[in-house]
């Protein structure tokens, strides 16, 4: 009898035990945090079963339990790789990725680099320090940019030498896009130290990917050039590329490249101004260039730009012609007229569009002076 009472008891607690597990998975519905700490410990399959079996409610929590028994099965996902939180970073140089406007769109990855770095380089100490703090990360922060690099730049070669973890960032987005921090990745690599992409938000992904402009081929061409001379140059070198055209461009600069980019590429290419990617005035504007440099006159530009203008045609370059095919006076007119808006005399205006599209100087001054009283 004594024996039947001890196996009842037991049964009763054993059931005690899973209605208390059951509850708990049900639980990660309302604490996302709760899941995380799991993978922080058990690694993803246990976070995985766990979030299975709290979606469906039922006895699916002993696929959970089976596999807090299993532990983590490193061959279970062979697309996927997890890294255990209480693993040390090994050394290298992280280039990790940060929001660009929006917090949300930090990884966990990034996090616990942020977190586990023997210290992190930052172009501006004071923005990054805000974030850090946000994410309540107090990792030394050093300093790394253009005018300071080539001093710290052996430096830190030497701490990574040294077995160092140290985790690279710039002001928003992905690091050594147009930044520092391109230097000191190729200085590490050259020799030979290991260099760790930590993935995450890209102003340039972000903005082509909504643009409705073709992403099979894309060319990333950094800034636009800061005088209107170098600026058609730029775009004339482009004109025959079939990529879609991906620029940064500075909201005082905005207008006077839309007109170069009308009157070089010709005033009917697609474009897509990507404004303020990730943050509450987010905007994708599309239409053509003329149709940009019309709108933007207009309503002024506000805000960081990436300017995304479709390819050409792959026979533009031979037909002599921006968009591919015979010039006619409504294309000069247009491009004449992109290239006053942005701020150029009507003859000067003539002279650039002859030059550029292979016309008559006489005839884009003839119908220069049309454009006159327009603009007056």
């Amino acid at each position: 009898m004594p024996a039947l009472a001890a196996a009842a008891l037991r049964c009763l607690l054993l059931q005690a035990v899973h209605v208390q597990q059951l509850t708990s998975l049900r639980a990660f519905r309302a604490s996302p945090h709760a899941v995380h700490s799991l993978q922080q410990r058990w690694g993803r399959p246990y976070a995985a079963a766990a979030a299975a079996a709290a979606a469906s409610g039922s006895s699916d929590g002993d696929a959970a339990s089976a596999a807090a028994t299993a532990g983590p099965d490193p061959g279970s996902s062979p697309q996927h790789q997890h890294t255990a939180a209480d693993e040390p970073l090994a050394p290298g140089l992280y280039v990790v990725s940060t929001p660009i406007g929006n917090l949300e769109d930090i990884t966990l990855r990034a996090l616990r680099v942020l977190r586990s770095a023997t210290l992190v380089l930052a172009e501006d100490t004071r923005h990054t320090r805000q974030l850090l703090t946000h994410f309540g990360i107090s990792t030394p922060l050093h300093s790394f940019h253009q005018h300071n690099e080539r001093q710290k730049e052996a430096l830190v070669l030497r701490q990574l030498r040294q077995g160092a973890a140290i985790a690279l960032v710039s002001d928003a987005g992905t690091p050594a896009i147009n930044d520092p921090g391109a230097d000191l990745v190729a200085a590490a690599a050259a020799e030979g130290l290991p260099v760790i992409p930590v993935p995450g938000a890209s102003a340039v992904l972000a903005g082509l990917v909504a643009s409705g402009l073709p992403t099979r081929q894309f060319l990333y061409c950094g800034f636009t050039a800061p005088k209107s001379g170098a600026r058609q140059k730029q775009f004339a070198a482009l004109a025959a590329q079939e990529a879609t055209l991906i620029f940064y461009v500075s909201p005082h600069s905005l207008l006077a490249a839309l007109g170069d980019a009308a009157a070089v590429l010709g005033p009917g290419r697609r474009c897509c101004l990507a404004r303020e990617l990730t943050k509450r005035h987010e905007e994708l504007w599309r239409g053509t260039l003329q149709e940009a440099v019309d709108e933007f006159t207009e309503r002024g530009p506000r805000g960081e730009f990436v300017l995304l203008i479709e390819g050409g045609t792959a026979g533009a370059a031979a037909a002599g012609a921006p968009g591919g095919g015979e010039v006619g006076e409504a294309d000069i007119v247009a491009a004449l007229r992109a290239a006053v808006a942005a701020g150029e005399p009507p003859s000067s205006a003539a002279r650039s569009v002859a030059r550029q599209l292979g016309v008559s100087k006489k005839l884009c001054y003839a119908l220069s002076l049309g454009l006159q009283p327009e603009g007056s």
